[in-house]
């Protein structure tokens, strides 16, 4: 009888022993997903929004950078890549340009609108990637401004070219890690 008893205390004890709720602990977990570059590009429609179109596809909590998941930075970091191989590598926007006789022709022109949309883009990448290592404690003021200015340069090109044809290019890559 006394066996019994020790049990039933026993389990009581151990199931009021177990944690009840988070309480004030924040447990961020990552809310990007790998995509190909076709999902995540910017460069197709109209120039003059491109930076608001990079944060509405990368939903990133500013306010809060040191909690950022790790996954998250990796996929950021990942698709910053690939959309600087978008520009430069076989088949990307610089050999598009060329193909299509230049920027002066209407064709070159909507590709170099999309050029620019994709430097936003990569550059709005690199900075929150900069941004979100710096407040997890890594030093990166000396580049993160570098890149700023460099991003600040292509929006308002951006902005110029405001509701003129952007096109972009069939690229193949993923945000993939």
């Amino acid at each position: 009888m006394y066996f019994k008893a020790a049990v039933l205390f026993s389990l009581l004890a151990s199931s009021v022993a177990l944690p009840t709720a988070t309480g004030d602990r924040k447990v961020k977990r990552g809310i990007l997903s790998v995509q190909d570059y076709s999902e995540f590009q910017v460069s197709d429609g109209v120039a003059g929004n491109a930076l608001a179109e990079v944060n509405a596809k990368f939903p990133i909590d500013t306010s809060d950078l040191a909690s950022v998941d790790a996954s998250d930075l990796a996929i950021l970091k990942a698709a910053r890549v690939t959309a600087e191989a978008a520009e430069t590598d076989d088949g990307g926007f610089n050999d598009a340009i060329a193909a299509a006789g230049g920027q002066k022709t209407t064709t070159g022109t909507a590709l170099q609108n999309g050029k620019i949309k994709n430097k936003v883009l990569k550059l709005q990448l690199q900075v929150l990637a900069l941004q979100i290592e710096a407040a997890q404690g890594k030093d990166t003021a000396t580049k993160l401004a570098a890149e700023t200015k460099k991003l600040n340069k292509n929006v308002q090109l951006d902005k110029a070219a405001a509701g003129q044809a952007s096109t972009s290019v069939d690229f193949q890559g993923t945000s993939q890690p």
